[in-house]
Order: structure tokens, then sequence, then C-alpha cells
């Protein structure tokens, strides 16, 4: 019986030691089924989650430091790329040992050799200081190699991510640069910072509404304009009448955002977009734009008193008399300050500043670019003299973006819209504010041509392209009598094509003087005008306006009001 009893305690014992394994084995499998069951749902949870996938994306270790900035077009127009800097590490043979082999003078040269446009005496204070610090960025593979063949250890080439400019210094003042601390800077590398920089939006290229080709052949004619009349500086703009898309942006000089140095710095002074002028005889059209609309002018034929006007002490004359009476198209044609100034006086202040304001003249203007000049204006209380001579662009000073959406309401229909320098997709331009009737604005669309015609804009007649425009020639503020007499700006404000227009079109210059080139004249018919006149047959087969001989917009009503005209 004993042995009976001993026999079944061991099976007891050896059945609660099976159950006891199979337990602990369950145990571990719904242990390891949990931890699997965790890892499936971490999956799931890292395969849905946004910021997840950003911070574990493949794609975001691919993707540039900093996006792309493109064109309307998709060609690139600020990128990153990975480049060699060089570096001067006065301590890479040791805090005590002399950081150079050779005499610093002796190395600077051997770098000038290599870099020509190296400053060799800076270079060699720098060496000889032992301040460490960069000598140069942006150093080219072949470059880098010449450098270590110099055997210096203290100049080392980092490699970094750099910031490139294909096109050069085209449309600086549109892009900006982006500083040393990696911050966009001035242009639209400040307004599109945190989008270049962010990893959602860096992969997909920022594109402008800038077209290279037009902004190149835009920059060519007024530098060319610039030197055959000795201009200190000029300005110029193509702007799509129907949607504010900015084609082409340029201020003159430039400077070259790959090398921002000291005389760059000084010439980041964005002249379309941040400098006001005064821009005389081209405020004319707008004058009387604002009179044909208040109902002030209905009759092209009246005549209208063309003597000086006189206004207290005050007295408004034309540069050269047409005689003692004209018409509207006369006045316009022949560019009159005293008509223009009765007409504005029989608009009333009032009406004429509301005009004004309504075309955004009293405001800075409307582009995304960070530097936006105030303009000078008249505040709430005209007297009767400013209201007259504001009619022809004295008294009050704007940027020519200003004047550049203010024409490009009154040629297309009648609607004012901001500017922009961001691409527009079609149907998606903003509706803008009504300041003319469509009627008045074709009406001024016969006025721009007839002057472009028979008047001061001939200069800017691009056969087939049925350009209208106005010319300005404004005194420069300053001097004892108010104004400097020598010292012009000459402006062109045009469209085109005048039977559709599609695109307004600004050239300025800053200073010009009388050459051979304009026949020894500094106002704006033979120095502004011009430019445009080479500029628009560059430009126009590019963004859809081909030459038509066969088209123009109709002035048969108005051609018999200008004496000699009528055929």
């Amino acid at each position: 019986m004993a042995v009976a009893s001993g026999r079944v305690q061991l099976v007891t014992l050896r059945q609660r030691s099976l159950t006891v394994a199979r337990w602990r084995v369950l145990w571990i499998a719904l242990g390891f089924a949990f931890i699997a069951l965790m890892a499936l749902l971490r999956l799931g949870y890292l395969g849905m989650s946004d910021s997840a996938s950003r911070a574990t994306s493949l794609e975001e270790a691919l993707l540039p430091p900093r996006g792309e900035i493109v064109d309307r077009n998709g060609i690139p127009m600020a990128r990153a790329f990975p480049a060699y800097a060089l570096w001067f590490n006065p301590k890479a043979l040791g805090e005590d040992g002399d950081p150079l082999v050779r005499d610093p003078a002796e190395v600077a040269a051997k770098l000038k050799a290599i870099f020509p446009d190296m400053d060799e005496s800076r270079v060699a204070r720098q060496l000889a200081s032992g301040q460490q610090g960069y000598l140069r960025r942006r150093v080219l593979p072949e470059d880098a190699n010449r450098v270590q063949e110099i055997g210096e250890l203290a100049l080392e080439m980092p490699m970094e991510n750099d910031r490139h400019y294909p096109q050069g210094s085209m449309a600086a003042h549109v892009l900006g640069y982006v500083a040393a601390d990696g911050k966009g800077r001035v242009g639209m590398e400040q307004v599109l910072d945190k989008q270049l920089n962010d990893p959602v939006t860096r992969g997909t290229p920022a594109a402008l509404s800038i077209d290279v080709r037009v902004q190149g052949a835009l920059e060519d004619e007024l530098r060319r304009g610039m030197k055959l009349v000795d201009a200190q500086g000029g300005a110029g703009i193509v702007l799509d009448v129907d949607t504010g898309e900015v084609l082409a942006l340029a201020s003159l000089p430039e400077f070259d955002p790959n090398k921002i140095d000291e005389r760059g710095q000084s010439l980041m002074f964005n002249r379309v977009t941040n400098q006001v002028y005064e821009l005389g005889s081209t405020f004319k059209p707008l004058s009387v734009a604002a009179a044909i609309d208040a109902g002030v002018v209905r009759d092209f034929s009246r005549r209208y008193d063309a003597t000086p006007v006189k206004v207290g002490r005050f007295a408004i004359k034309d540069l050269h008399s047409k005689g003692n009476t004209l018409n509207v198209v006369e006045t316009l044609v022949y560019s009159s300050n005293t008509v223009t100034a009765r007409i504005a006086d029989d608009l009333g202040p009032e009406r004429m500043r509301r005009y004004m304001i309504d075309m955004g003249l009293n405001e800075r203007p409307y582009i995304e670019l960070p530097a936006k000049g105030f303009p000078i204006w008249p505040g709430d209380n005209w007297p009767r003299l400013r209201n007259m001579t504001v009619s022809y662009g004295h008294g009050i000073a704007v940027t020519p973006l200003h004047l550049a959406s203010a024409y490009a309401a009154m040629v297309n229909g009648g609607i004012w819209r901001p500017a922009t320098l961001h691409k527009v997709e079609p149907g998606a331009a903003p509706k803008g504010r009504r300041v003319f009737k469509a009627s008045t604005s074709s009406r001024m669309r016969q006025l721009l041509r007839a002057i472009t015609v028979f008047g001061t804009g001939k200069n800017a007649d691009a056969h087939g392209y049925r350009v209208g425009g106005k010319t300005g020639s404004a005194e420069k503020p300053g001097g004892s009598a108010g104004y400097r007499r020598t010292a012009l700006v000459s402006t062109f404000a045009a469209a085109f094509p005048m039977d559709r227009p599609r695109y307004v079109v600004i050239a300025m210059l800053d200073e010009p003087r009388g050459t051979v080139a304009s026949s020894y004249q500094r106002t704006a018919g033979w120095t502004a005008a011009p430019i445009v006149g080479r500029l628009v047959p560059r430009i126009g087969p590019l963004i859809g306006v081909r030459p038509d001989e066969t088209r123009d917009v109709d002035i048969s009503d108005i051609r018999p009001l200008i004496p000699g005209k009528t055929s």
C-alpha cells in the first residue's frame, strides 16, 4: 500500500509540474502576441500619422535643404546645392603653433592665382592676423583641388549647402538672397522663407509670375537705354492687365545674389516698388479718364483755353504752346498742362481725389515684396491749385508699380487689381474693383493709341503691335526753386495691343542726359519711349502677341480732331 501511495503522489506531482509548464508557455505566448499586436498597432500609427511619416520619411531625407524658386514656366531661378567653401582654421596645427607653413603674403598670392577676383591684400591681412573665418564661399571642385595642392592644413574645404541663382543677377530685386544665417532677405526669398524651409512644401518648387525670357529682355533694353543717354538708373515692369501678374520687374543697376558684397548691398534699393517719383505727364490720361468717366468731358471736339492758367501768384504753362485753344485729343497728343489742369478744375478736387484713391495711389503698392514705398500723397483736402498740378503728375509721387496698376485698370475695361509675383492659375484672377466704366476704358484705348501714332510717343510705336501710351518728363525735387531743372525722371507708360490690351509696360530712366543717341533730348519721348519700342517686338511673340499690320484700335472718329492727321 505504501508503494502504491508513493506512485500516486509522484503522478500528482508530475501532473502539477506539467500544468505549471503549460501555463508558463501560455503566458509567454500571450506576451509575444501582445508585443506583436503593439508592434502592428505602432506600424499602423506610423503609416497613418503625417508627423511620423514626415519625421521618418526617406523622401524627406532626399529633399533639398531649401526649396527651389522657379519662373512661371518652371525655369529654375533659385536652388540649393552642396558646395565647397574655403575656411581659414588657424588652430589646425595646434594651439601654439604657427597656423601657416608659408608666409601669409605668399599663401594669399597662391590663392589669388586660383581665384582672380579675390582681394589679395585683405586675405593676406586675415591670414597674418590669425582670425578664423571664410576666405571664400562657393568653390568649384577643381579649384578645391588646387587649394589642397598648396599644402596648408589651415586652409580647410568644408562641404556646405549653398544657395545658387542660375540666372545670375537677373531678377535680383524680385528674388533677393539668402544670408549666411540661412534666412531669406529682401525679395521673394524673404517672403517665401517659411515655405521654402518647410519639409512639407519645400519639395515643390515655388512658381513665380515672372517669365525669365521677358525679364531678360526688359533688363537688356533698360540697360541699353541707360547707356545710350548716360542715365543714373532705370526701372521697368511688364504687367498682365487681366490678372495683375508681374511678368518682369527690373531695377537697375542691379546686384548679384550669388555674391553679396558691399557694392551689392548698396544696390538693393528697388526703384520699381520702393522709390516714389513725380511721374509727370503720365498722369494726364488718368485725369482725362476720370473726367470722361464722371461725365465732365463729353464732347471731344470742344475747344479749351490753352493759355497759361493763373491761380493766385502761380501760373501753369505748357512747355511748347500749340495754340490758344486745344480739344481733348490734342491735349493728350501734345501733352498740354494747361488744358489738363482746366479739365481737372472742372472735375473738382473731391472727385479727382476719389478716382486716385480707387486706383490705389494713396497707399503702398500691392505686391508681395517687403520693400514698398509710401506715396507722397497730397492729403485729404486738396486746394484748387493742388488738384490742377496733380492732374499732370506734380505734387504727387508714386512708384512705377503704382502707375502700372493704374494703367492696367484704365485699359482693361476699368477693373483695378493688385499686382502679384505669384503665378495665377487660369480662372483664379482676383475679382478686383471697378474704377472706370467699360466705355471710358474703350475711349482711353483710342486716345493712348493716338498719342503713340501722332504725338510724343511715336518712338514707342512698334509696327504691328498696336502700342498705346503716354510720355512723362518731370523735374526732380530739390534746388533753390524746389525742382532741379537739369535733372529729369523720364517715363513711358504703355499698353499693347490696344485693340485688346493684354500687357502694360513701364520704362523709366533716372536723370537721362541729352546725347547723340537721343538727338540731345532728355525728355521721355526720346529716352524712355524708344526702350518700349524695342522691347515690345522682343517679348510679344514670347507671350502670345504676334505682329499684325491688318489690325488696330479704331481711331477714325478722333483722327479728324487732330489738325493735319485726317488720313
